[in-house]
């Protein structure tokens, strides 16, 4: 296999398992970015809204729109970050936790069952390896 193959395999797989993600958040009857966002914040620990743009490569407006929601509908709170005056760190409420909690456990148990089946595999070590390999070269690009 060459690069240009590799590269273009590898470019399927990844639109291949996020169209997986897409279709849980629309049988789970939620917006995927809905999905994403609380996948991240359902780890337990303070995220702000700028790691999360960054982290999942979700754009700033999509984010403060969705935590606006939450907001709302009583899912997250926001909290001020010492030393800050525009960035909040983010905590799902108790009603938020139960509410990410039951949307992701079955993802959860799929992920698990599937995670399994890979044997423990270095999947992520090799697919960090790839992803630093890009952007290092990105920068031997010559512009006309």
């Amino acid at each position: 296999m060459n690069s240009k193959l590799f590269f273009y395999e590898f470019g399927k797989m990844i639109y291949r398992i996020d169209g997986f993600y897409a279709e849980y958040a629309k049988k789970s009857d939620v917006k995927e970015n809905l999905l994403w966002i609380l996948y991240a914040l359902n780890d337990g620990k303070l995220h702000s809204q700028k790691e999360i743009c960054d982290s999942w490569d979700l754009p700033r407006s999509t984010v403060n729109t969705i935590m606006k929601e939450l907001e709302n509908d009583g899912y997250v709170e926001l909290l001020q970050i010492k030393g800050e005056k525009r960035e909040l760190q983010i905590r799902l409420t108790k009603e938020g936790v139960n509410y990410s909690s039951n949307l992701l456990k079955d993802l959860y148990e799929i992920e698990r069952k599937t995670f399994d089946e890979l044997n423990n595999k270095d999947v992520i070590e090799k697919m960090e390896e790839v992803l630093k390999g890009l952007y290092k070269h990105i920068g031997d690009m010559k512009h006309d």
